[in-house]
């Protein structure tokens, strides 16, 4: 008899192998252990046949296993399970490593699989068989044992037969749908897992065991027995098994040494754990004193201060109770416990027993603030933080405004927590490879005491795998931490839950929205759920302190941090003179983008194919038509690019210091942006440096040095970009924001905002503006959470059918049908009303989206039996995604600010002037040089404003009066005070005053003759008629009326000398000083 007899009938070489690896488990345990690891590496090719998936550029098992872990195909337990495998087998394999234990422990392992196989792919009347230990049969003769060896893999034939068994099941019809059958088996898993008959000490063998010596401790539940004689010895660190206490007997004891550290309570695979502490802790305080070991005792009298709970089970959060392995510090009783996804490893637990918590508290309170980060919202955000470790929180988010110094905030933080010892070590986690750069940067130019703080503290940057023994501060992207945590092979390379105790998550809001492209690193993961769900496991991995940095939290971000324990709001930061506001925007209206793009039925469009990189040919049964919104993303239209960018040269000069940053829909579409804007420049006569405008995408060679030339060099001054640059790059030279793509997330807008709210004296920066070619100011205007309700949009409608039949609560079943509707609507907009009708037919319905809406109200078992219509809707053939070439001619029609003309009231008039002013600095030239550059103002420019203010019926005497009524106060100011004061704020003052204060200056210049004086005086008189100049003294004499008639500048400079020049430009400057 054999365990693996249950194999027999339907896949011989499964029972084959196994039978193999029972003979050998005691007179060959290597043989036995090679034996198993191909037994599952079979086993795995069976599962990509059987779910009829391809292996595609998988060439190890490693990676094998991780595809049908993501294809849903393998739950947590057996994917571990099969890890193990792994990992024993390669050791076996490459190292004649094995001993009969081990073999012992892989043929449970291998006897569990079978069991799990047979019930998810085996007859419905399979039952599950227990395993026996194999009887211990004769040693085989020397000959025998080397024909054996010879035999650790497959013969040819035995390969052949085996693919044609899987080729032969994989072509057999069936009468059920291959979603039907793939629905069925993950719910046969499932109650497989849910009825697994492992007990304690099955589960001590198979799993508690294995994973206590992946964190670096000795551990045999059959042999490392107090009753057998195992002691804790110096050098060594042991969870020795049946610890006798006053109580009874410990499932481990964990012993540093000599020192006991450690008590763990195993139970049966699958029982509630997190109540079982209670043991743990009896089992602690009953420890008797011994010779054989020592201990600390805790004020509360524990003598093992850390204390644990386990089945076994890889931590699920949606089963927490039922899962992880439960952890109690008991030094520190007003802490609860809490689930951990590993092992604290030996120098995790002598790490914490240094840490002094209550002292470090107290050395805070004294501490003072660095002045690198001493601004008041730094300081109170570090104290909400430090408030939070003393409130033993172990979650904590900071809504930071961008811009406002989030980066010095976390150094303080960090030098304050490390001088004082209240952490150990530090794990600074960004989403990006450029922000870890940025992070690294500021940590070596941050100075304390004329030290930088990396010269201060060992800093690790992103691309060191591991932390040193003297190590305080890693830098790590969330995707070389995930690779780092869950894709290696040698656990020695992988952290313990320890490494770290305190970690800092920057641009907490991150996740993708529909919005953004992927950039190769976010393609490592499926989807935004998928990189959140890596992302929070990352975090939750830790046994660690975690505190969120965002300006924009996002609802996943308050789901895994909580509400902020601090805000510091961009209006705060405008008030208090930390960033700069934003004009009102710029709206560019063309012809295209007010009426759409139409294509008419029964014509030939051209679309672009993205694989092949080339044009093709279409026929449309039914109109085409595209909004703005779709435009560079569904549509390629050259002349709406064209058009607009024609328009906005007009604003931006390449060739001043201000930068500029342009909001693109995809890498080509960034390319087309930049190709037509040096067009635009070069028509309009404008010589710009080749450099001058870039693009700067995570599709370019070197990203991370552009950014740090568009940071820090004069070019590019003008860059297009997508996603790479709409978050934690920090350029304050950005003045202008260029939106040529519509986003419908208010954190990614608000993210792209952030990029040019930075204080820039160096440009003179007192405000950014918004250019906007896509209606986006006012489409977000109102929006205030745009999550989609697609959460992936690559995931096909058959897979999100599949989770939603799996759905194990209502809840998640309303959430995943609501996902399943939102795709087959999606669907439906891409399918023609001729094939609508048809698939209507077909599916025995009078209308295909009453039947999509009739979803809604479904049960599982009636959406089941939806099956077969849902995967027709899905696999009926459309263009995909198609980018239709537009080549419809566009004009720019307008170019606007929008706002209305105010009201009666003083209050509102006055308001709807300032208003009014700010919102045409850059609407109206003549404006924007009164406001910017009055002393380039001009009698024309002023005309022109007066021209317009009048039209909106703002005008001097109505200011006047409006202010005396509101302000209970009269000046005869000038407009173009009224003017300056509600676009600058400055002091609202009498025009007379104004002008003799100007005078003054001039007056004082020099000693002037009488004939001199009276000329001044004439001018003086001027002002106060006209009350501005020009530029220059030439232009000043030559174009007023008054001077032209006396002879203008030549007969100016001979009354008053040469000193002219130097008058209207003291004029110039002092006349609007303030």
């Amino acid at each position: 008899m054999s365990n693996f007899d249950m194999l027999s009938a339907q896949w011989p070489l499964f029972a084959k192998l196994g039978k193999q690896a029972e003979q050998n488990v005691y007179r060959d345990p290597n043989v036995s252990l090679i034996k198993i690891r191909l037994f599952a590496e079979q086993l795995t090719e069976a599962l990509f046949s059987l779910e009829r998936l391809t292996p595609c550029n998988l060439d190890n098992q490693f990676d094998k296993l991780r595809e049908l872990e993501r294809k849903g195909v393998l739950d947590t337990e057996i994917a571990t399970v099969l890890h193990t495998i792994r990992k024993i087998g390669n050791k076996a394999a490459h190292n004649n490593y094995g001993n009969t234990t081990e073999a012992m422990t892989m043929l449970r392992y291998a006897h569990y699989l079978s069991n799990w196989f047979m019930e998810v792919y085996g007859p419905l009347d399979f039952a599950a068989t227990t395993f026996e230990d194999p009887k211990d049969i004769d040693k085989a003769t020397a000959d025998e044992l080397t024909k054996l060896r010879v035999q650790v893999e497959l013969a040819e034939s035995e390969k052949k037969t085996f693919q044609e068994q899987l080729e032969k099941m994989a072509s057999q019809p069936s009468s059920h749908s291959e979603q039907e059958i793939k629905t069925d088996r993950r719910a046969r898993s499932k109650k497989f897992l849910h009825n697994a008959t492992l007990d304690e000490k099955q589960t001590r063998i198979m799993f508690i065991d294995e994973q206590l010596r992946n964190a670096g401790w000795e551990a045999d539940t059959e042999n490392l027995d107090w009753r057998k004689g195992a002691r804790p010895e110096k050098n060594k660190n042991k969870a020795i098994a049946e610890f006798p206490t006053a109580e009874g007997r410990a499932d481990y004891a964990m012993f540093v040494g000599l020192q006991l550290v450690g008590i763990i309570e195993a139970k049966k695979y699958g029982k509630t754990v997190a109540g079982d502490l209670v043991q743990a802790k009896e089992y602690s305080k009953e420890t008797q004193k011994s010779t054989e070991y020592t201990f600390e005792e805790t004020a509360n009298g524990y003598k093992a201060p850390f204390l644990y709970s386990s089945n076994g089970r890889p931590y699920l959060k949606q089963l927490a109770e039922q899962s992880g392995i439960w952890f109690w510090d008991a030094r520190t009783p007003e802490k609860t416990s809490f689930a951990l996804e590993s092992w604290h490893s030996p120098d995790d637990l002598l790490q914490k027993l240094v840490v002094n918590e209550a002292r470090a508290e107290k050395e805070l309170k004294e501490e003072p603030y660095p002045e690198f980060a001493n601004r008041a919202y730094q300081i109170e955000a570090v104290k909400a933080v430090e408030r939070g470790l003393e409130e033993n929180k172990r979650r904590m988010l900071l809504a930071m405004a961008t811009g406002t110094g989030k980066t010095r905030l976390a150094l303080s933080l960090m030098y304050r927590l490390l001088k004082t010892k209240r952490v150990r070590r530090i794990l600074f986690l960004v989403d990006r490879r450029s922000l870890g750069i940025q992070v690294s940067d500021a940590l070596k130019d941050t100075k304390i005491d004329n030290l930088s703080f990396s010269d201060i503290y060992d800093v690790k940057e992103a691309g060191d795998i591991l932390p040193e023994q003297a190590t305080k501060i890693q830098i790590a992207t969330v995707q070389g931490m995930v690779r780092r945590l869950f894709f290696k092979d040698d656990v020695t390379e992988i952290p313990s839950v320890g490494t770290y105790d305190f970690i800092i998550v920057d641009e907490a809001h991150r996740g993708y929205t529909e919005d953004r492209e992927m950039t190769d690193d976010e393609l490592f993961y499926q989807n935004e759920k998928d990189y959140v769900s890596q992302y929070r496991r990352v975090i939750d991995y830790f046994d660690a302190t975690v505190v969120g940095l965002t300006a924009t939290p996002a609802l996943h971000t308050i789901e895994i941090f909580g509400a902020p324990i601090y805000t510091y709001s961009y209006t705060d930061a405008v008030v208090d003179g930390y960033l700069v506001d934003h004009e009102p925007p710029i709206k560019f209206e063309t012809h295209l983008s007010k009426y759409g793009i139409k294509f008419e039925a029964d014509t030939d469009v051209d679309i672009w194919n993205d694989e092949t990189k080339s044009i093709d040919k279409a026929h449309l049964d039914d109109e085409l038509d595209f909004d703005i919104e779709q435009f560079n993303k569904k549509v390629i239209t050259e002349n709406f690019n064209k058009a607009v960018l024609e328009g906005l040269t007009g604003y931006i000069d390449p060739n001043e210091p201000g930068k500029t940053l342009i909001f693109a829909a995809n890498d080509q579409h960034a390319d087309l942006i930049v190709r037509l804007l040096k067009e635009a420049y070069a028509e309009e006569g404008t010589v710009v440096d080749d450099d001058a405008i870039e693009k700067i995408t995570g599709y370019i060679r070197h990203p991370d040095k552009k950014i740090k030339c568009f940071k820090n060099e004069k070019y590019p001054n003008i860059v297009v970009t997508v996603d790479l640059l709409t978050t934690g790059i920090d350029v304050p030279e950005i003045e202008n924001l260029v939106f040529m793509r519509r986003v419908r997330s208010r954190i990614l807008y608000d993210q792209m905002l952030g990029r040019a709210t930075r204080l820039c004296r160096k440009i003179e920066k007192e405000a950014f503006r918004i250019f906007d070619a896509v209606h986006l100011y006012d489409y977000l205007q109102n929006i205030t959470d745009m999550k989609p309700v697609v959460s992936n949009p690559k995931q096909s409608i058959q897979e999100v059918l599949e989770k939603t039949l799996q759905a194990e609560d209502d809840e998640e079943f309303g959430f995943f049908k609501a996902e399943l509707i939102a795709k087959l609507q999606r669907k439906k907009q891409r399918i023609s009303k001729k094939d609508e009708d048809e698939i209507a037919t077909l599916n025995k319905t009078t209308d295909l989206d009453m039947w999509i809406q009739s979803i809604k109200t479904m049960n599982k078992s009636e959406l089941e039996s939806q099956t077969e219509n849902i995967h027709r809707v899905a696999s009926w053939y459309t263009f995909k995604d198609p980018m239709v070439i537009s080549a419809h001619e566009d004009t720019l029609i307008d170019i606007s600010r929008g706002y209305g003309e105010g009201n009666v009231k003083p209050a509102d008039y006055l308001n709807e002037f300032n208003k009014f002013i700010r919102d045409n600095i850059n609407h109206i030239p003549a404006l924007q040089v009164v406001v910017k550059r009055p002393k380039d103002l001009t009698y024309q420019d002023l005309r022109e404003v007066q021209l317009r203010l009048k039209e909106k019926k703002f005008d001097e005497t109505s200011l006047r009066e409006a202010w005396r009524q509101e302000k209970k106060e009269y000046i005869a100011a000038d407009i173009i005070s009224f003017i300056r004061q509600a676009a600058l704020g400055t002091t609202l003052v009498d025009h007379e005053t104004r002008i003799k204060r100007a005078m003054q200056k001039v007056y004082g210049m020099e000693s002037w003759n009488l004939k001199q004086l009276k000329w001044l005086q004439r001018i003086e008189k001027q002002l106060l008629e006209t009350p501005v100049l020009a530029p220059t003294a030439k232009q000043y004499f030559d174009e007023t009326e008054v001077w032209k008639r006396q002879g203008g500048y030549k007969f100016v400079l001979k009354q008053i000398g040469a000193n002219v020049d130097n008058i209207v430009q003291v004029l110039n400057e002092e006349l609007y000083a303030a």
